[in-house]
């Protein structure tokens, strides 16, 4: 029983360090598509750092212990869906959203969605059913629930869709109110 705590603690060892390693991976990546290149080199060495400990571990005595690829190789899964998690839980940056509505539900959207703080810009276009009022909503990510469960509210089964924006410039935002 003595002889297993090692290996145990080995194959543990080299999981959790690819959970760290794939989850920093996820959010350097995410850095570098928001444009914070010093931060994501930062986390790009800590990864690097973290990978050879345990690409070490699993190289040592060869390939022989398929325990160590199998920790090796679920510790990179893992580290890609906590990734998304952290991911989804910081989320830094911006979205545009495109609200594809009939003139009816138009006023009362834009005028709710504005009510909240939201720049709401609209134009017309034509579908294959006529024609159309396309919102643009731009929001920051953190906002993305918020704007869907209005949306929800008042125009259920609405067609949108949401999407990364790289980068913006000015606009109208959801502030902190005043006196708070």
């Amino acid at each position: 029983m003595e002889g297993m705590l090692p290996l145990v603690g080995g194959y543990l060892f080299i999981f959790c360090a690819r959970v760290v390693d794939m989850s920093l991976d996820v959010v350097r990546i995410l850095m570098l598509t928001r444009d914070r290149r010093f931060l994501a080199a930062a986390i790009g060495f800590a990864e690097v750092v973290i990978f050879l400990l345990a690409i070490s571990q699993v190289l040592a005595g060869g390939l022989t212990d398929p325990f160590k690829v199998i920790a090796y190789a679920g510790g990179f899964a893992t580290g890609n869906f906590v990734g998304s998690l952290i991911d989804s839980r910081l989320a830094i940056g911006y979205m545009t959203l495109q609200v594809f509505c009939d003139a009816c539900s138009h006023d009362s959207l834009c005028c709710t969605l504005r009510e909240e703080g939201f720049g709401v810009t609209s134009v017309t276009g034509r579908g294959r059913d006529g024609e159309r009022i396309i919102l643009f909503v731009t929001l920051k990510r953190k906002d993305a629930g918020k704007v869907l469960d209005t949306l929800d509210k008042i125009y259920p089964g609405a067609f949108y869709n949401l999407y990364d924006a790289r980068s913006i410039h000015g606009g109208v935002f959801p502030g902190k109110k005043k006196g708070l």
